[in-house]
C-alpha cells in the first residue's frame, strides 16, 4: 500500500473504529458492508480525522483498494494458551504496543518488548544495534514469529497491519490483550 505512515495508520483504524463509531453502520463490521456503504464510511472517517491535512501529497489514490485491503485482511490472532505455549518455547517475539505509562501502571506480559504503537513503524525499520540500545532486546527479523499485544486487541491489530506493510511475514496479535492475560493468570493462582 502506498502513502505515508499516517495514512496507513489511519486506514488501519477503519477496521476497528469506522463501522462501530460512525452512525449508519448498525454495529456491523466494515467487511459486512456493501462497497458503496464502505466508501461512505471511509469518506465520513476521512472527514472526521482530516486526513487531507496530514499528508495531501502522500494520499493514496485508489480508495476502493484501501478499503478492500483493510476489510479483507485475515484475522491473525492467537489465543491465551497459544501465546503461553509460544512464550514457554521461546518461539515468538512478543511486542506490547501500549503506552509506557500503561505498562508502568498495570504491568506487562513477562518476556514482552514495550514499543508503543506510535513507534512501531519506526522501530521495525531501525538499525539492529540502535534497536537493541533503545529496547534492550534483539530486533526481530522479517521472518521471525512476532505477536503484538495491547490492552484489548485494538492497537495490536493495527500493529499487525503496520508490520505486514513492512514485509514481516509471520505476525499475529493477541486480541484478548493484557486484560485477558491477567484474567487467566489470576484464575490459575486461585
Amino acid at each position: 500500500m502506498q502513502g505515508c505512515w499516517r495514512c496507513q495508520f489511519t486506514f488501519g483504524l477503519i477496521t476497528q473504529l469506522a463501522a462501530s463509531r460512525l452512525s449508519g453502520c448498525g454495529g456491523r463490521k466494515i467487511s459486512q458492508l456493501t462497497w458503496s456503504h464502505r466508501e461512505s464510511v471511509l469518506h465520513r472517517f476521512e472527514s472526521l480525522v482530516g486526513i487531507g491535512r496530514f499528508c495531501p501529497s502522500g494520499y493514496p489514490e485508489n480508495r476502493r483498494q484501501i478499503v478492500s485491503h483493510f476489510c479483507t485482511a485475515e484475522d491473525h490472532s492467537v489465543s491465551y494458551q497459544q501465546l503461553k505455549d509460544l512464550l514457554e518455547s521461546k518461539a515468538v517475539r512478543l511486542i506490547d504496543v501500549r503506552e509506557k505509562w500503561e505498562i508502568a501502571e498495570h504491568g506487562k506480559i513477562p518476556g514482552s518488548i514495550s514499543i508503543p504503537l506510535g513507534e512501531v513503524m519506526e522501530a521495525l525499520q531501525m538499525d539492529s544495534v540502535y534497536f537493541k540500545e533503545k529496547y534492550n532486546q534483539d530486533m526481530p527479523s522479517k521472518s521471525d514469529h512476532v505477536v503484538f499485544s495491547c490492552l484489548a486487541g485494538v492497537r495490536s491489530k493495527q500493529a499487525v497491519a503496520v508490520a505486514k506493510s513492512l514485509g514481516f511475514s509471520r505476525v499475529q496479535h493477541f486480541p484478548g490483550g493484557f486484560s485477558e492475560w491477567l484474567e487467566y493468570e489470576s484464575s490459575k493462582k486461585k
